[in-house]
């Protein structure tokens, strides 16, 4: 399978999987090539992906919009550490189901333990990125990032 095939499958895959995992309505707007460095202004969360492809997934957004998540989710408000707690769960739900998606499709894949980002932050350290814009309903915004490692 080509590089391209690998990328375009990372992304129909963490297209399913926010769909799958917000329980809102999700608008996923066109992906677009991103040039480092990415910045973060309030929360977020990152997931290494390793086996046939290395890459990383960084969703970030506001605390408001994923506490909002989290209230459609499990039918209470989550704030403070159980936030931050829930953010890094979010990613590892998404992540999750982006490996099922891609191993249903011939693409072996497991995820690294999530590293919850609060505050503005600046990633730096890709070559290849694309952003995915996904507008969710009643909430906001929130970003999508798959950053694709090359082998040297």
């Amino acid at each position: 399978m080509s590089n391209s095939n690998h990328i375009q499958l990372l992304l129909n895959g963490l297209i399913q999987s926010i769909q799958e995992v917000i329980p809102q309505t999700v608008k996923i707007n066109a992906p677009s090539l991103y040039k480092e460095p990415f910045t973060q202004s309030e929360a977020g969360v990152l997931i290494g992906i390793t086996g046939d492809v290395r890459a990383r997934i960084i969703l970030e957004s506001s605390s408001t919009i994923f506490g909002n998540i989290g209230l459609s989710m499990y039918g209470m408000e989550i704030s403070g550490e159980m936030l931050e707690s829930f953010i890094g769960e979010f990613g590892n739900m998404s992540a999750g189901k982006l490996c099922t998606y891609c191993a249903d499709n011939g693409l072996d894949l497991d995820i690294t333990p999530p590293t919850v980002m609060i505050g503005q932050t600046k990633l730096f350290g890709f070559q290849h990125a694309f952003r995915l814009p996904i507008d969710i309903e009643g909430f906001g915004q929130m970003n999508g990032l798959l950053t694709i490692d090359t082998e040297d």
